[in-house]
């Protein structure tokens, strides 16, 4: 049985859970019944659009972001969902910071639920750069359920990893 890599830091009633549900083949079609549909956000302008809207409704005193983006590099074996990064350069005689988000190409193909859970995650990254409570107070904030996404995007990538095969693509 795999040590289920993805989901080492919850408790052992639901990882012997997951692991029933592995056992029994139901672990794909759990994901399936929870979560029927892909997003529509395709595009990389899409997804510019998509995180702006996010960004104006709860950040809207953030600093702004200038690039968001699908990213082919980044994958599961980096056990990274999305990235957020500030650029530093000088311009004039100030230090300017530019900030993109990028998102595993992976997720192009993932239900509008897991797109939020990863989207929030990095735009939370504008206000709080460390994963404290703060952080993950903000998640909350912006999207109430973003722990059972997070749970749920991780049976996904448990799913993925035990060669399952992609839900919705």
């Amino acid at each position: 049985m795999s040590d289920l890599k993805y989901l080492n830091a919850y408790p052992p009633h639901l990882l012997d859970q997951v692991r029933r549900l592995i056992a029994d083949g139901k672990l794909a079609g759990h994901l399936r019944g929870r979560y029927p549909h892909a997003h529509a956000v395709r595009t990389d302008k899409a997804l510019y659009s998509y995180v702006q809207d996010l960004k104006d409704a709860y950040l809207r005193n953030a600093e702004p972001v200038a690039k968001v983006a699908y990213d082919s590099k980044i994958g599961i074996v980096q056990q990274a969902l999305g990235l957020h990064t500030a650029i530093s350069r000088v311009q004039g005689g100030k230090l300017k910071a530019k900030h993109e988000i990028r998102i595993g190409s992976v997720f192009r193909d993932a239900p509008p639920e897991f797109l939020r859970m990863i989207v929030v995650h990095e735009l939370a990254h504008l206000k709080e750069k460390q994963h404290d409570k703060a952080f993950y107070k903000l998640c909350c904030w912006m999207e109430p359920d973003y722990h059972q996404f997070e749970f749920d995007l991780r049976l996904y990538l448990t799913q993925l990893e035990l060669g399952g095969e992609r839900l919705w693509d």
